[in-house]
């Protein structure tokens, strides 16, 4: 089968991603703005980085959903810290992806994924390593971080060529 009649289902899998992710973070502008702009550099960095299209796929869905423990650990718990996201997220991802159809080894590694990105030893993948830059370049600016913690931040975590450029000109490193 030629390449082009695997891009266009991943394509459509993770718009229907997207738009079941508006749909469960509704009425939360912010964090549907948050997982769009991850998603965004996730896609871009992934796409510079030349990752293959299956493994762009991984991180796109994943950039989409890391942040889906949060509602909740809200629930739950009263609070959303990393902690909770990672513990939480994982389950409240696959039930949606398995409504959406994803193969199941798919929804293991973005599940995976979204039980590790604010874990940042043992980064197993590019996937994993874009995921967390791009979550990084998000944070950064959102919380506007002095320049000393993002380049803090640059030191310790970035590691591809192309998350470290829009780092370097992001937060002028």
């Amino acid at each position: 089968m030629h390449l082009s009649n695997h891009i266009l289902p991943m394509e459509q899998a993770v718009s229907s991603l997207f738009s079941s992710m508006i749909s469960y973070m509704s009425k939360d502008a912010g964090r549907i703005q948050h997982f769009t702009k991850v998603h965004a550099y996730s896609r871009l960095i992934g796409s510079l980085e030349q990752l293959d299209p299956h493994t762009l796929f991984i991180l796109e869905a994943a950039a989409l959903m890391h942040d889906i423990g949060i509602r909740e650990g809200e629930r739950l718990y009263g609070r959303c810290d990393g902690r909770i996201q990672e513990e939480l997220g994982p389950d409240e991802a696959k039930k949606l992806l398995t409504d959406l159809d994803f193969l199941p080894e798919d929804i293991e590694r973005i599940c995976y994924l979204i039980g590790h990105h604010h874990t940042y030893q043992s980064i197993d993948g590019p996937d994993y390593q874009i995921l967390v830059e791009a979550d990084f370049l998000v944070n950064l600016q959102e919380e506007n971080s002095p320049k000393e913690v993002c380049r803090n931040v640059y030191e310790k975590i970035f590691k591809t060529e192309n998350g470290k450029r829009i780092m370097q000109e992001m937060f002028d490193i």
